[in-house]
Protein backbone atom coordinates (compact mmCIF):
# COMPACT_ATOMS: atom_id res chain seq x y z
CA UNK A 1 0.00 0.00 0.00
CA UNK A 2 1.51 3.71 -0.89
CA UNK A 3 2.76 5.54 1.76
CA UNK A 4 3.75 8.95 2.23
CA UNK A 5 5.64 11.12 5.29
CA UNK A 6 4.18 14.47 5.77
CA UNK A 7 6.36 17.11 6.60
CA UNK A 8 5.01 16.91 10.33
CA UNK A 9 6.11 13.13 10.12
CA UNK A 10 1.98 11.94 9.76
CA UNK A 11 1.70 8.45 7.70
CA UNK A 12 -0.24 9.36 4.70
CA UNK A 13 -2.05 6.85 3.14
CA UNK A 14 -3.46 6.77 -0.69
CA UNK A 15 -5.01 4.34 -3.13
CA UNK A 16 -3.98 4.49 -6.79
CA UNK A 17 -6.08 3.64 -9.71
CA UNK A 18 -4.98 3.55 -13.47
CA UNK A 19 -7.14 1.89 -16.19
CA UNK A 20 -5.94 4.83 -18.64
CA UNK A 21 -4.31 3.32 -22.08
CA UNK A 22 -0.78 2.13 -21.01
CA UNK A 23 0.96 4.07 -24.07
CA UNK A 24 -1.01 7.81 -23.43
CA UNK A 25 0.71 9.93 -20.36
CA UNK A 26 -2.80 10.20 -18.62
CA UNK A 27 -3.16 13.27 -16.31
CA UNK A 28 -3.61 12.84 -12.28
CA UNK A 29 -6.40 13.44 -10.68
CA UNK A 30 -6.52 13.76 -7.15
CA UNK A 31 -9.84 12.71 -5.30
CA UNK A 32 -9.98 13.99 -1.43
CA UNK A 33 -12.92 12.60 0.50
CA UNK A 34 -14.63 14.63 2.85
CA UNK A 35 -15.57 14.92 6.82
CA UNK A 36 -14.73 11.01 8.76
CA UNK A 37 -14.57 9.24 5.14
CA UNK A 38 -11.75 7.80 3.60
CA UNK A 39 -10.45 6.57 0.05
CA UNK A 40 -12.79 3.46 0.31
CA UNK A 41 -16.02 6.24 -0.21
CA UNK A 42 -14.96 6.75 -3.82
CA UNK A 43 -15.93 3.31 -4.65
CA UNK A 44 -19.12 4.58 -7.22
CA UNK A 45 -16.97 6.91 -9.15
CA UNK A 46 -13.67 5.27 -9.37
CA UNK A 47 -14.63 3.49 -12.28
CA UNK A 48 -15.76 6.25 -14.50
CA UNK A 49 -12.86 8.39 -13.77
CA UNK A 50 -9.85 6.40 -13.62
CA UNK A 51 -10.49 5.04 -17.23
CA UNK A 52 -9.47 8.28 -18.66
CA UNK A 53 -7.21 9.70 -15.78
CA UNK A 54 -4.82 8.39 -13.17
CA UNK A 55 -6.78 8.64 -10.09
CA UNK A 56 -5.09 8.84 -6.60
CA UNK A 57 -7.75 8.95 -3.42
CA UNK A 58 -5.78 10.32 -0.14
CA UNK A 59 -7.03 8.95 3.32
CA UNK A 60 -6.96 12.52 5.34
CA UNK A 61 -4.83 12.64 8.31
CA UNK A 62 -6.49 10.45 10.87
CA UNK A 63 -8.31 8.91 8.51
CA UNK A 64 -8.29 5.72 6.66
CA UNK A 65 -4.95 4.14 7.02
CA UNK A 66 -3.52 7.13 7.37
CA UNK A 67 -2.03 7.94 11.27
CA UNK A 68 -3.48 9.69 13.84
CA UNK A 69 -0.30 10.12 15.38
CA UNK A 70 -0.44 13.71 15.65
CA UNK A 71 -1.28 16.36 17.85
CA UNK A 72 -5.44 16.79 17.44
CA UNK A 73 -5.06 20.39 18.48
CA UNK A 74 -2.62 21.76 16.14
CA UNK A 75 -2.08 19.11 13.60
CA UNK A 76 -5.65 19.43 11.67
CA UNK A 77 -4.76 23.11 9.77
CA UNK A 78 -5.56 24.39 6.62
CA UNK A 79 -1.49 24.81 6.06
CA UNK A 80 -1.10 21.01 7.00
CA UNK A 81 -4.23 19.27 5.11
CA UNK A 82 -2.98 21.50 2.03
CA UNK A 83 1.10 20.25 2.63
CA UNK A 84 -0.37 16.46 2.60
CA UNK A 85 -1.75 16.92 -0.70
CA UNK A 86 1.25 18.52 -2.38
CA UNK A 87 3.27 15.53 -0.42
CA UNK A 88 1.23 13.11 -2.35
CA UNK A 89 1.49 14.96 -5.15
CA UNK A 90 5.23 15.12 -5.20
CA UNK A 91 5.31 11.35 -3.96
CA UNK A 92 3.49 10.28 -7.07
CA UNK A 93 5.40 12.66 -9.36
CA UNK A 94 2.64 14.79 -10.65
CA UNK A 95 4.03 18.64 -11.38
CA UNK A 96 0.33 19.23 -11.86
CA UNK A 97 -2.53 18.01 -11.44
CA UNK A 98 -6.62 18.11 -11.39
CA UNK A 99 -7.88 18.01 -7.91
CA UNK A 100 -11.89 16.94 -6.74
CA UNK A 101 -13.12 16.98 -3.19
CA UNK A 102 -16.72 16.45 -2.02
CA UNK A 103 -17.87 18.47 1.12
CA UNK A 104 -14.33 19.25 3.48
CA UNK A 105 -12.65 17.59 0.93
CA UNK A 106 -13.77 20.66 -1.06
CA UNK A 107 -12.34 23.21 1.38
CA UNK A 108 -9.29 21.70 1.26
CA UNK A 109 -9.23 22.16 -2.84
CA UNK A 110 -10.07 25.75 -2.49
CA UNK A 111 -6.91 26.35 -0.33
CA UNK A 112 -4.95 24.14 -2.65
CA UNK A 113 -5.48 25.76 -5.50
CA UNK A 114 -5.54 29.29 -4.12
CA UNK A 115 -1.55 28.53 -2.55
CA UNK A 116 -0.76 26.70 -4.98
CA UNK A 117 -2.04 27.77 -8.22
CA UNK A 118 0.92 26.61 -10.40
CA UNK A 119 -0.10 23.04 -9.80
CA UNK A 120 -4.05 22.81 -10.00
CA UNK A 121 -4.96 22.22 -13.43
CA UNK A 122 -8.84 22.38 -12.29
CA UNK A 123 -10.45 22.22 -9.40
CA UNK A 124 -13.56 19.81 -9.40
CA UNK A 125 -15.90 20.33 -5.52
CA UNK A 126 -18.94 18.50 -4.63
CA UNK A 127 -21.13 19.57 -2.12
CA UNK A 128 -18.07 21.84 -0.90
CA UNK A 129 -19.08 24.85 1.34
CA UNK A 130 -16.71 28.51 2.01
CA UNK A 131 -17.73 27.51 5.41
CA UNK A 132 -19.70 25.66 7.27
CA UNK A 133 -23.02 27.80 8.22
CA UNK A 134 -24.60 28.17 11.66
CA UNK A 135 -27.98 25.96 10.75
CA UNK A 136 -25.61 22.96 9.88
CA UNK A 137 -23.62 23.50 12.59
CA UNK A 138 -26.72 23.36 14.85
CA UNK A 139 -28.21 20.21 13.18
CA UNK A 140 -25.11 18.77 14.21
CA UNK A 141 -25.93 18.35 17.92
CA UNK A 142 -28.56 16.43 17.88
CA UNK A 143 -30.77 17.63 21.08
CA UNK A 144 -27.29 17.68 23.22
CA UNK A 145 -25.80 20.59 24.70
CA UNK A 146 -22.55 20.40 21.94
CA UNK A 147 -21.59 18.92 18.98
CA UNK A 148 -18.30 17.11 20.85
CA UNK A 149 -21.01 15.71 23.44
CA UNK A 150 -23.09 14.35 21.09
CA UNK A 151 -20.32 12.78 19.55
CA UNK A 152 -19.41 11.20 22.78
CA UNK A 153 -22.27 10.03 23.32
CA UNK A 154 -23.64 8.44 20.08
CA UNK A 155 -20.14 7.28 19.41
CA UNK A 156 -18.79 7.74 15.27
CA UNK A 157 -21.24 5.62 14.17
CA UNK A 158 -24.14 6.27 15.92
CA UNK A 159 -23.85 10.02 15.01
CA UNK A 160 -23.14 9.24 11.11
CA UNK A 161 -26.41 6.84 11.71
CA UNK A 162 -27.91 10.19 12.69
CA UNK A 163 -26.37 12.25 10.04
CA UNK A 164 -27.35 9.57 7.06
CA UNK A 165 -30.87 10.59 7.88
CA UNK A 166 -30.89 14.07 8.84
CA UNK A 167 -29.47 15.66 5.81
CA UNK A 168 -26.86 13.66 3.84
CA UNK A 169 -29.61 11.22 2.08
CA UNK A 170 -33.44 10.41 1.21
CA UNK A 171 -35.49 8.78 3.24
CA UNK A 172 -35.94 6.24 0.32
CA UNK A 173 -32.26 5.67 0.23
CA UNK A 174 -30.55 1.87 -0.03
CA UNK A 175 -30.69 0.63 3.57
CA UNK A 176 -28.24 -1.53 2.81
CA UNK A 177 -25.86 1.63 1.62
CA UNK A 178 -26.89 3.78 4.99
CA UNK A 179 -25.53 1.09 6.99
CA UNK A 180 -22.26 0.40 5.38
CA UNK A 181 -21.80 4.19 5.71
CA UNK A 182 -22.53 4.09 9.00
CA UNK A 183 -19.90 1.22 9.59
CA UNK A 184 -17.64 2.48 7.55
CA UNK A 185 -17.37 5.93 9.46
CA UNK A 186 -17.87 4.58 12.94
CA UNK A 187 -14.39 2.77 12.25
CA UNK A 188 -13.25 6.44 11.94
CA UNK A 189 -11.62 7.30 15.91
CA UNK A 190 -14.14 9.86 17.53
CA UNK A 191 -11.74 12.51 19.31
CA UNK A 192 -10.38 13.02 15.35
CA UNK A 193 -13.85 13.39 13.96
CA UNK A 194 -14.09 16.08 17.07
CA UNK A 195 -11.43 17.62 16.57
CA UNK A 196 -12.15 17.78 12.84
CA UNK A 197 -15.62 19.29 13.70
CA UNK A 198 -13.45 21.83 15.47
CA UNK A 199 -11.68 22.60 12.13
CA UNK A 200 -14.96 22.43 10.73
CA UNK A 201 -16.81 25.00 12.91
CA UNK A 202 -14.08 27.66 12.41
CA UNK A 203 -12.54 27.67 9.05
CA UNK A 204 -13.48 29.59 5.84
CA UNK A 205 -11.87 30.33 2.94
CA UNK A 206 -13.59 33.01 1.12
CA UNK A 207 -10.72 35.23 1.47
CA UNK A 208 -8.73 32.71 -0.42
CA UNK A 209 -10.72 32.72 -3.56
CA UNK A 210 -9.06 35.17 -5.63
CA UNK A 211 -5.56 33.60 -5.51
CA UNK A 212 -7.79 30.66 -7.29
CA UNK A 213 -6.53 30.22 -11.11
CA UNK A 214 -7.52 26.96 -12.39
CA UNK A 215 -11.05 26.70 -13.73
CA UNK A 216 -13.21 25.49 -11.27
CA UNK A 217 -16.24 23.49 -11.51
CA UNK A 218 -18.77 23.46 -8.12
CA UNK A 219 -21.76 20.54 -8.19
CA UNK A 220 -23.96 21.39 -5.77
CA UNK A 221 -27.50 20.04 -4.11
CA UNK A 222 -30.72 22.17 -6.31
CA UNK A 223 -31.00 22.71 -2.91
CA UNK A 224 -29.09 22.22 0.29
CA UNK A 225 -28.27 23.33 3.16
CA UNK A 226 -24.47 23.26 4.21
CA UNK A 227 -23.22 25.50 1.12
CA UNK A 228 -25.76 27.95 0.41
CA UNK A 229 -26.83 29.72 -2.60
CA UNK A 230 -25.18 33.08 -0.89
CA UNK A 231 -21.45 31.46 -0.68
CA UNK A 232 -21.97 29.71 -4.15
CA UNK A 233 -22.59 33.40 -5.51
CA UNK A 234 -20.02 33.87 -3.90
CA UNK A 235 -17.75 31.54 -6.01
CA UNK A 236 -18.99 32.78 -9.15
CA UNK A 237 -18.15 36.28 -8.91
CA UNK A 238 -15.22 35.79 -7.78
CA UNK A 239 -13.35 32.97 -9.38
CA UNK A 240 -12.78 33.72 -12.73
CA UNK A 241 -14.84 31.64 -15.28
CA UNK A 242 -15.96 29.58 -12.66
CA UNK A 243 -18.97 27.15 -13.11
CA UNK A 244 -22.14 25.64 -11.01
CA UNK A 245 -24.02 22.35 -11.81
CA UNK A 246 -27.12 21.86 -9.64
CA UNK A 247 -28.10 18.04 -9.09
CA UNK A 248 -32.31 17.89 -8.52
CA UNK A 249 -31.72 16.87 -4.53
CA UNK A 250 -32.05 18.89 -1.34
CA UNK A 251 -29.63 15.83 -0.14
CA UNK A 252 -25.78 16.75 0.76
CA UNK A 253 -24.54 13.78 -1.18
CA UNK A 254 -24.93 13.76 -4.37
CA UNK A 255 -22.17 12.66 -5.71
CA UNK A 256 -23.18 9.26 -3.87
CA UNK A 257 -26.86 9.54 -5.22
CA UNK A 258 -25.89 10.56 -8.58
CA UNK A 259 -22.07 8.70 -9.50
CA UNK A 260 -22.36 8.69 -13.43
CA UNK A 261 -23.52 12.53 -13.09
CA UNK A 262 -20.98 13.65 -11.16
CA UNK A 263 -18.16 11.93 -12.59
CA UNK A 264 -19.37 12.83 -16.26
CA UNK A 265 -19.43 16.51 -15.16
CA UNK A 266 -16.20 16.41 -13.94
CA UNK A 267 -14.67 14.22 -16.80
CA UNK A 268 -15.92 16.32 -19.37
CA UNK A 269 -14.80 19.39 -17.36
CA UNK A 270 -11.67 18.32 -17.42
CA UNK A 271 -11.14 17.07 -20.57
CA UNK A 272 -12.46 20.27 -21.84
CA UNK A 273 -9.53 22.04 -20.27
CA UNK A 274 -6.99 19.60 -21.37
CA UNK A 275 -8.24 19.61 -25.00
CA UNK A 276 -8.20 15.31 -24.55
CA UNK A 277 -11.19 13.22 -25.16
CA UNK A 278 -12.93 11.49 -22.44
CA UNK A 279 -16.03 9.72 -24.22
CA UNK A 280 -15.52 6.06 -26.34
CA UNK A 281 -19.08 5.95 -27.75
Amino acid sequence: MPYVSARDGVKLHYEQHDHTDPWKQAPLLILQHGYGRSSRFWYNLIPYLSRFYKVVCPDMRGLGQSSMDFDLASGISVDNFVSDIICIADAVGADTFHYAGESMGGIIGFATAARHPERVRTLSLMSAPLRINQVSQALFKFGYASRDEAMRSMGSKGWSEAMNTASRFPPDADPGMMRWYADEMGKSDVEVLIAMARFNSTVDVSALLPGIKAPTLGLYPSDGKTASTDQQKILLDTVPGSRIVHIPSPYHMVWVMAPSACAKHILYFMASNDGTVCDEK
